[in-house]
């Protein structure tokens, strides 16, 4: 599990604009400060079954930034569980086959007896649709936060901090390999959570392709927001609410519809 060739078929994008980009963390700061004002919707989010839920962080970000979507979960009754691998930063975070993030979740479905969902942000979202081709026997559903998983993998304004921090190359063939793989669909029910508004990546990077098993939902926010928007800690919720074997789209009725201004997939 460890790409300047793309992969074949990948849509040359731009990454997002440098006015996205510049007000990620304002904005980020934003969500954070209007979840007290959204505790009604959260309140309203549908409670979970005590199953076990792997957060992933995202790219050089550790537990720490996940801590409020772990609350969350915990407070619905779901078994939310950290990496715990420090910080994010690819094949070194992970081993260069995915080796110790393959060996937690085998930890925590050892522990539970239960398939495990995986909720990851950003560069977590794609190394969790990865882990689910290679354990799909242990996985539940695979929940992405603007993850770039499809597409140009050039098209985010960190791609040269990710070669550097992570010592995996854009154009070395294993790379190229699992890029093709990462755009098919997952073995298991998968959503992807975007946002229009990202400043890192781009958000059409971020789009499931459509089958019977895939969805994807549009928030209002920024990238660095995610884990702590409103909106994308319900929608969350709804998702993992899903009886086992009984995976729907998201329903966009109601108060919905202005919450989630996408109809599902994306074109």
């Amino acid at each position: 599990m460890a790409s300047q060739a793309l992969p074949e078929g990948a849509a040359h994008r731009k990454p997002p604009s440098a006015t996205l980009a510049l007000t990620e963390l304002g904005r980020a700061l934003f969500e954070l400060g209007t979840l007290p004002l959204a505790s009604p919707l959260l309140m309203a989010a549908k409670r979970g079954d005590g199953h076990p839920v792997l957060v992933l962080p995202g790219f050089v970000t550790s537990d720490l930034s996940t801590t409020i979507l772990r609350r969350f979960l915990t407070t619905l009754g779901y078994d939310a569980h950290a990496w715990e691998l420090g910080r994010n930063l690819g094949p070194r975070a992970i081993g260069w086959e995915g080796e110790k993030l393959i060996a937690r979740l085998e930890a925590i479905h050892a522990k539970t007896g239960k398939k495990v969902s995986l909720v990851g942000w950003s560069l977590g979202g794609v190394l969790a649709r990865q882990l689910s081709r290679r354990r799909p026997d242990l996985v539940r559903q695979v929940i992405s936060l603007g993850s770039p998983f499809a597409g140009d993998p050039r098209a985010t304004n960190v791609w040269k901090a990710y070669e550097f921090l992570t010592g995996q190359r854009l154009k070395d063939a294993d790379t190229q390999a699992q890029l093709r793989e990462s755009e098919a669909p997952p073995p298991v029910p998968s959503t992807s959570i975007y946002s229009k508004g990202d400043g890192v990546v781009a958000w059409q990077n971020c789009l499931e392709p459509e089958c019977a098993t895939t969805d994807n939902i549009e928030v209002n926010g920024s990238h660095c927001g995610l884990g702590v928007n409103a909106s994308v800690l319900y929608a969350v919720a709804d998702r993992l609410a899903l009886p086992e074997g009984e995976w729907k789209p998201f329903e966009r009725k109601g108060l919905k519809a202005l919450l989630y201004p996408s109809s599902g997939h994306v074109h």
